[in-house]
């Protein structure tokens, strides 16, 4: 028998990890600093790359190929051609930085969309190129060889499928594209790497988002239409790209694994366990941060989740008055209570028309919802919070309490508290958690938690974040519930969740053996800043 070849790969190590990461994986305390400038050669951003990469690239020097390890290159900067900043003195920075804590054995590279490339090509790093099936292959190898005369063709990033946004229609290509597009490229001798390969999950508040003209928050899901489903199941697209492989390479014989086995459970009733504002004390133990005009979650060390708003009116409103936000100052979504009602919605880029009443002295909340950083394109500083402060009226609101939220940490540590007050609504409405448990009869398996009638919030799964939930906007409708966050057979699961609008007539779930990634709900939103039917600009990731 042949000795077992070891597992080459690329290896992406780079300040901007994108792969539609919040921000792009930079961290959110980058912005603390408000004015610095990410991507460029801003002396306090580079502080921190340099501060980063001395620990961690000498931890990854000993894998590398020439020194018996599987990386065969490192990627430097990911399609920085698409970011607004060109900075040639930084991308300098980065090559000599790597050069002198890896050496001068190993390849670096960098990887852009053809209009790009101008941009994000650098002299002495190897150029890639990305692009999907729809695309003119010969267009943009020609353009590549601009920029890489010899040596071989690569495109880093070849789209077997795309991402979804909420609000939009559920994105898929199509077998017969990909695979031809794939066989065109091996005929050429380029080398091909698929994203994705494998689907994914954004658990927790891991989603990132683009801004296309306006705000697009990416799904929990990340299954992607790829050959290897969200699940980890093979898909008639991984069979037909291993037809194409095999054409031009050996491919392991014997069949391939089949799907796991899937689970199914429910209906469950869930029960009302309070309403968010009944455990602000244990969300927020430390207590709230007085500012005159409302401060970002940035400026509080809120790195992700839910911040609370919390000021008084100043004078009685006896008629429906109008409560915006200039300058789009809405970071991401808002849900607004007067003594603890629930009033309606505020979300960036988006018109709403909300009027409210109230007694001078009226508490008025808003829940502050940060739904993922932007990733990708030409601006990753994306504050979050009221970046502007609320006008009621013509009256500017000021003197504000901020409450970091805890969620998570209430959730694991959920018993045996109980809220300090009980103000549940006969049919509640508004930011408020519900909760049941369930024990496994059987060895179970994976599954997907369907949530019909619920609006919008955030589950947890035995104290594990599964994610976001939008049902009433789509397209996602189900959520990938991996079998090990689940208890042995007998034992109770609780699954917990914060629904932030509004609850169905009836608070149940069910657990199904099939995704559903492809239902839009809710098509009637209107955008602020530009139309709703505005074409879609598909870029790399």
């Amino acid at each position: 028998m042949a000795p077992k070849k070891p597992l080459c790969l690329p290896f992406l190590l780079l300040p901007l990890l994108t792969l539609l990461l919040p921000q792009g994986g930079l961290p959110a305390w980058l912005l603390r600093k408000p004015k610095i400038h990410l991507r460029t050669s801003d002396p306090d951003f580079l502080a921190a790359v340099d501060s980063w990469f001395k620990v961690l690239l000498p931890r990854i020097y000993p894998w590398l190929y020439h020194n018996g390890g599987n990386i065969i290159s490192i990627q430097v900067e990911n399609e920085y051609g698409s970011y607004r900043a060109c900075d040639v003195s930084y991308m300098r920075h980065l090559a000599g930085l790597f050069r002198a804590l890896l050496g001068d054995r190993i390849l670096l590279f960098t990887t852009d969309g053809p209009e790009g490339l101008k941009c994000g090509s650098l002299q002495g790093l190897y150029t890639t190129v990305d692009f999907g099936p729809a695309d003119n292959m010969t267009k943009i190898f020609g353009l590549l060889r601009k920029y890489e005369p010899r040596g071989p063709l690569v495109n880093s990033e070849y789209y077997t499928g795309w991402l979804d946004y909420w609000g939009q229609n559920h994105s898929t290509r199509s077998i017969p594209a990909v695979t031809k597009g794939l066989e065109k490229m091996l005929k050429l001798g380029a080398s091909v790497n698929m994203y994705m390969f494998h689907g994914g999950t954004n658990f927790g508040y891991w989603n990132g988002a683009d801004e296309k003209g306006r705000f697009l928050p990416i799904t929990t899901s990340y299954d992607y239409d790829a050959p290897i489903s969200e699940a980890g199941d093979p898909t008639p697209k991984l069979f037909a790209i291993r037809n194409v492989i095999s054409k031009f390479q050996e491919v392991p014989l014997g069949p391939l694994p089949p799907p796991s086995p899937k689970m199914t459970l429910g209906p469950l009733n869930l029960h009302l366990d309070g309403n968010l504002l009944d455990f602000l004390d244990f969300l927020c133990p430390q207590g709230p941060i007085h500012s005159v005009l409302p401060m970002t979650f940035e400026a509080v060390n809120q790195v992700h989740g839910y911040m609370l708003y919390r000021t008084y009116l100043p004078h009685t409103v006896s008629e429906p008055t109008q409560l915006w936000v200039p300058n789009n100052g809405v970071h991401d979504r808002a849900y607004v209570m007067v003594d603890g009602v629930f009033q309606g919605v505020l979300e960036r880029n988006m018109k709403h028309n909300l009027f409210l009443m109230g007694k001078i002295g009226a508490t008025l909340d808003v829940l502050l919802e940060n739904m993922g950083r932007l990733s990708f394109g030409s601006n990753s500083s994306d504050f979050k919070g009221l970046l502007q402060p609320p006008i009621l009226g013509q009256t500017i609101l000021t003197q504000w309490l901020m409450f970091p939220l805890k969620v998570d940490n209430l959730v694991k540590g959920w018993f045996p508290i109980q809220p300090l007050k009980h103000s549940h609504p006969q049919t509640p409405s508004g930011p408020t958690f519900y909760s049941t448990t369930f024990p496994i009869l059987n060895s179970g398996g994976d599954t997907f938690l369907f949530l019909p009638g619920w609006t919008k919030g955030q589950v947890w799964i035995n104290g594990f974040n599964l994610g976001r939930y939008w049902t009433k906007r789509g397209p996602q409708q189900t959520l990938y519930v991996p079998r090990p966050l689940l208890f042995p057979r007998g034992a109770h699961n609780r699954i917990t969740l914060l629904e932030l609008e509004n609850v169905p007539p009836q608070p149940q779930i069910q657990f199904l053996d099939r995704p559903i990634l492809n239902s839009t709900k809710h098509r009637t939103y209107v955008y602020s800043l530009s139309s709703a039917s505005e074409p879609m600009e598909l870029s790399g990731h």
